[in-house]
């Protein structure tokens, strides 16, 4: 997620990036390239799962992994956790936090936005020890003065009266994505498996493209559809710039135009 880069050069500190890596039809963590990573100068890891861009959920052997490596060489994380509730495919999201010794050093965070589909509202949480969210709040106070307030006691109220219409719309968006990738594929697109999020991404290199920015710049005033490249998400961006991030989070006569126009590609090669 590009904030983040922004987020650890305000904090004065240096990012490291370990890269995902393909595995079947989609992507899983590379264990071995994290625990490379790591040196005596880390002091924190960012994780993401369900992950945008990929749409890949980390499963329980790569999120204990993580553990282990947090406990072992005694570092904080924090835990995107946004979509937590988007995760499709009767798979079950695991809060890191919830993990063996990770508990005291886990700030979790977590957001309205992509729970209840209100991201103009801007409400979102962290959770952890009273002394790390100490930091949260004292960074946060400087940053934004207030959070929306009306809009507060409407999430509260939601988050414990709400969880049917979750559910609802987890359904939905597990329809939306099966949906959209079926026709990226009919388009001609290699789709990865999207397992949470509302993204899916594809690869162009069937359709004779290797250049995603390129392909994105081009794209709406070709078809009307507009797409992300994902190489404006990683610092490799070669290794990725034939792959484009579609979202699958709209009205379905929209999604239907869009795939209809989208069929278009096959012609115009």
């Amino acid at each position: 997620y590009d904030s983040y880069a922004a987020s650890v050069a305000l904090a004065g500190a240096t990012r490291r990036t370990v890269p995902l890596t393909r595995s079947g039809n989609g992507f899983v963590l590379d264990v071995d390239a994290l625990r490379a990573a790591v040196t005596d100068r880390t002091r924190m890891l960012v994780v993401n799962s369900p992950h945008n861009p990929t749409g890949t959920v980390y499963d329980r052997e790569a999120l204990t992994a993580l553990a282990e490596l947090a406990c072992e060489r005694e570092l904080l994380v924090l835990s995107d956790e946004v979509y937590e509730h988007l995760v499709f495919d009767g798979r079950t999201h695991i809060p890191l936090a919830s993990l063996p010794g990770m508990a005291e050093r886990t700030i979790t965070v977590s957001s309205a936005a992509k729970t209840f589909n209100v991201t103009g509202w801007k409400i979102g949480w962290a959770m952890g020890p009273r002394e790390l969210i100490d930091g949260v709040r004292a960074a946060k106070q400087f940053m934004t003065f207030v959070g929306g307030a009306p809009f507060q006691p409407a999430v509260a109220h939601a988050l414990t009266h709400e969880q049917e219409w979750i559910a609802s719309m987890r359904a939905d968006l597990e329809r939306k994505r099966t949906f959209l990738s079926h026709a990226l594929s009919e388009a001609g697109l290699k789709v990865f498996g999207s397992t949470g999020t509302y993204f899916v991404c594809a690869d162009l290199t069937p359709l004779g493209r290797t250049d995603a920015v390129a392909f994105c710049r081009e794209l709406p005033g070709r078809v009307g559809v507009a797409a992300v490249p994902v190489s404006v998400f990683v610092d490799d961006t070669a290794s990725w710039n034939h792959l484009v991030r579609f979202a699958f989070c709209k009205r379905d006569e929209v999604l239907t135009e869009a795939v209809a126009r989208l069929n278009g590609l096959q012609e115009a090669r």
